[in-house]
């Protein structure tokens, strides 16, 4: 029995001892080849979204009192015997590519009646020869159970870095009448698709109900992402991936809807650039913390095993958050800078624990914006001399030295801003990209190397 096959079969089985499949589902047959197997080829990331949990849309409130319009842009679309079509931007081409969705913040299972994977065309279009129906342990539908993540079965697709990838779920049951939470990335800056009733999954040009937007009250338009964790590349052993763990400023909020400007999808095309094959993954959440959640948004300490750990792949993580915590706390001393510290150094030893490469990246300026005080600048720029200063990172990236106002540093340069005062526009997202050294994101030399 050839290593590929077994592996396959090891993977089926594995798959249908965990994960509850639909009792009707049939079971679909290929003559498509295995993918290689051997010690020189492994899965990797080549994109992936931080989650987090929606709440039933009834109980979606307004911001909180004195914090800044709410970042993370909740839609309320509902999802009941429909498909939703939806978009990612890969960061590594590849032959062979796998799905991972997640049920991560669900109270109870999520019925996935169907699954599809296809090359974008435009719009809402995909390319009709790139078709392909995902399988989970050889079946068309699966159930995710509370809590669960579901790996689809791989499946040989020609793409390239950088490639519109489309994923089609088909989800039977009507969510709106589920307590369950969803498990989304709220806000991601991508248009995705609702279609009418039915299975549209594969569909070449799928008719479109309603777009997955939310309008926030700063006017900015966004999407979300329902029920994705990754998408998954076979690639050489010497492939790695670096996961950026953040808030909005990583989500790259206030970019250019459609655009994949934020400052991750600027450093992955940096890395390609420069012949370095490295995915980059990102984990930014709008309105995220570092030390506390707020509802379903639970901060980057909680989440660290499921959005950097969990990464296929991973060998190096940057974290650039705490502004929130900064911010929302306004003149209260607590937070304190301290505190965030000791948070950055229990992620460090987590991430050396698993042999991962941390980086600490500087918090940008934020004068201007709704929730900044002198308290909190004062909390920043201790925080940042730590990061600076301090040797505990493996590596230190400087974005408030790359877009700050030399003459008034707790701004940013008015070229990068926006006019909410705390995130960059494309510019200046760039900008922090571009004062990445890359020579961080090398893999470190093995022993006789």
């Amino acid at each position: 029995m050839g290593q590929g096959l077994l592996r396959r079969m090891v993977a089926a089985a594995s798959l249908l001892a965990v994960v509850p499949l639909a009792s009707c589902a049939p079971e679909i047959e290929s003559d498509l080849a295995a993918p290689p197997s051997s010690a020189s080829v492994r899965w990797v990331g080549s994109w992936a979204a931080g989650t987090a949990g929606r709440p039933a849309v009834s109980e979606i409130g307004d911001d909180a009192p004195g914090e800044p319009p709410r970042p993370a842009g909740y839609s309320d679309v509902s999802i009941a015997n429909q498909t939703l079509r939806q978009i990612v931007n890969i960061s590594l081409g590849g032959e062979w590519f796998r799905v991972v969705l997640t049920n991560a913040f669900g109270t109870s299972p999520l019925e996935i009646g169907a699954a599809h994977l296809a090359l974008r065309d435009s719009g809402t279009a995909i390319l009709p020869e790139s078709a392909r129906a995902l399988t989970f342990g050889g079946r068309s539908s699966a159930t995710i159970p509370a809590g669960a993540v579901l790996v689809s079965d791989p499946v040989p697709l020609s793409a390239p870095a950088f490639s519109d990838l489309v994923i089609d779920l088909y989800l039977p049951e009507d969510t709106a009448a589920s307590v369950s939470p969803l498990t989304i990335l709220p806000a991601s800056w991508q248009t995705n698709y609702l279609s009418p009733p039915g299975d549209y999954t594969g569909a070449t040009d799928m008719p479109v109900r309603a777009e997955t937007t939310y309008v926030r009250r700063d006017g900015a338009v966004t999407s979300t992402w329902f029920g994705l964790a990754r998408v998954e590349v076979e690639a050489s052993g010497s492939v790695g991936a670096v996961v950026t763990l953040g808030d909005s400023i990583t989500n790259g909020s206030l970019s250019t809807l459609d655009g994949n400007q934020r400052w991750p999808d600027h450093l992955a095309r940096r890395l390609a650039a420069e012949g370095m094959e490295m995915a980059v993954l990102n984990a930014g959440i709008g309105g995220n913390r570092l030390l506390s959640d707020r509802g379903g948004n639970v901060s980057a300490l909680a989440r660290f095993e499921r959005d950097v750990l969990a990464q296929t792949g991973v060998t190096h993580v940057v974290v650039m958050v705490g502004i929130n915590d900064i911010g929302t706390a306004r003149e209260n001393p607590l937070p304190s800078a301290d505190d965030l510290i000791g948070g950055y150094q229990q992620l460090i030893e987590r991430a050396h624990a698993y042999g991962l490469t941390i980086l600490g990246a500087t918090l940008t300026p934020f004068e201007g914006a709704t929730y900044w005080t002198s308290e909190g600048e004062a909390k920043r720029q201790a925080v940042n001399e730590w990061i600076r200063t301090s040797g505990a990172f493996d590596g230190v990236i400087d974005f408030d030295r790359a877009i700050r106002d030399p003459d008034q540093p707790t701004k940013f340069l008015p070229r990068f801003d926006p006019g909410d005062h705390l995130h960059p526009n494309d510019q200046g997202y760039e900008a922090m990209a571009d004062a990445v050294d890359l020579a961080l994101l090398r893999p470190p030399a093995r022993a006789g190397q």
